[in-house]
């Protein structure tokens, strides 16, 4: 969207193909329906959430950035908020307030909209775009801008079509794979905790490899999470996990829990102590400390007797709790799926991309934007921020490439 409207801006006439009934569906469901829009790190913090691949969106950021994304949507009518992590939404938390203010935007440069209109694949002559095929028909075109997404949440369209043009015209995918997902845990237990979220507690993550003798942690993310069906997700998951994509399969992966991040352990051995004076039996005594739905799943885990009176509870029994608070572990089996996850890595390997125009440097006249390059960064707006940017620049370049008489050189 964001390219089209901006190469109409530039002098071109544009066609916007739509594979579904509407456009942006994935920016309509992101963050959980409220659209994180951006964030206010600055640059360098930017190019250090798409690491390893962040030093190709310095031309794009430098061009067109956060605050030119929100310039525009407040000039659109669309006011947005600061929270926690720098994260940015729009004041009403309604993602289609975002998308509506695009819509608009295009509608009024004239740019032409084409529905439930699938490409096929892309025709290059001489090596230079001529026109794209579609399933039912063929459209001429001097330049192409692949924005088709990654292959994650297909439901939205995004299938990986894009990948299956790139590649016909000899561009190198790097393996699609889950970038932000939920955890699958080996663990029976956490479909008991289904639906619990947690607030306020701090995730790490931690790989312990052969012949090590106990676990390296990698990472630590402090705020929400929560129990799915399988496994764990939420915002500080969602961080972590696209680390823990690249450690599984290499050793033992896991996630601890601290429930007490403002407690240090000798600060719960004390209250422990105090308040185990009382008579009741340590399940309920938990309910005061736990969610409720958490109370028996950790009485399970600490092989304490749940219906123990407090004031018998042994100093090792005490122990062993204060260690299941401060380091509540869930053992991670694999990713979720593709189908779950928020953002895909992998993608058009950005070696044959031009990172100053977003074209192809195999073929004249195509580019990409978004999702559908080898770029995924950590949760927080930092994904969509490179979809806008990319996508702006892609449009003007391709504008420009068809005003200059298809002359630009490839580089």
């Amino acid at each position: 969207m964001l390219a089209a409207g901006h190469a109409v801006e530039c002098g071109a006439q544009v066609v916007l193909l739509e594979k579904g009934s509407k456009l942006a569906r994935k920016v309509r469901i992101s963050g959980k329906g409220r659209c994180n829009i951006t964030n206010t790190a600055d640059m360098q913090e930017f190019i250090e959430a798409f690491a390893p691949n962040g030093r190709f969106l310095y031309g794009a950021f430098s061009r067109y950035f956060r605050d030119d994304i929100l310039a525009f949507l407040h000039e659109m009518g669309v006011e947005t908020k600061e929270e926690r992590g720098g994260r940015v939404f729009p004041a009403s938390d309604r993602a289609a307030d975002v998308v509506e203010a695009i819509e608009k935007w295009l509608e009024s440069l004239g740019v032409r909209i084409k529905y439930n209109v699938t490409a096929k694949s892309i025709d290059v002559e001489d090596g230079r775009v001529t026109g794209v095929k579609l399933y039912g028909g063929r459209m001429d075109a001097d330049a192409v801008v692949i924005a088709t997404g990654g292959a994650s949440y297909p439901k939205t369209g995004s299938t990986g079509d894009g990948y299956h043009m790139a590649r016909e015209l000899g561009h190198t995918i790097v393996a699609p794979r889950p970038a932000l997902s939920a955890l699958v845990s080996s663990d029976d237990w956490v479909k008991d905790l289904q639906g619990l979220s947690l607030k306020n507690v701090e995730a790490s993550l931690l790989v312990q490899n052969k012949g090590q003798d106990r676990p390296v942690k990698i990472a630590s993310e402090f705020g929400e999470m929560l129990f799915t069906h399988n496994g764990v997700s939420g915002p500080i998951i969602l961080t972590l996990s696209r680390k823990a994509g690249t450690l599984i399969g290499k050793g033992r992966v896991m996630v601890y829990i601290d429930l007490k991040p403002a407690l240090s352990d000798e600060q719960l051995h004390q209250r422990l102590i105090r308040d185990f004076k009382q008579t009741r039996h340590l399940k309920n005594y938990l309910h005061g400390l736990l969610p409720r739905l958490m109370v028996d799943v950790f009485v399970h885990i600490s092989g304490l007797d749940g219906d123990k009176p407090v004031n018998s509870v042994t100093a090792q029994e005490r122990a062993k709790i204060v260690e299941l608070l401060k380091d509540f572990r869930v053992n991670v089996a694999r990713m979720g799926s593709l189908d779950e996850a928020i953002v895909t890595a992998g993608g058009v390997s950005i070696k044959e991309i031009d990172p100053r125009t977003m074209m192809s440097k195999l073929v004249r006249g195509l580019f990409f934007a978004g999702e559908v390059m080898d770029i995924d960064a950590e949760t927080g707006g930092y994904n969509l921020q490179a979809a806008f940017s990319t996508g702006y620049v892609a449009g003007e370049a391709a504008a420009e490439y068809i005003v200059e008489g298809f002359t630009r050189k490839l580089p």
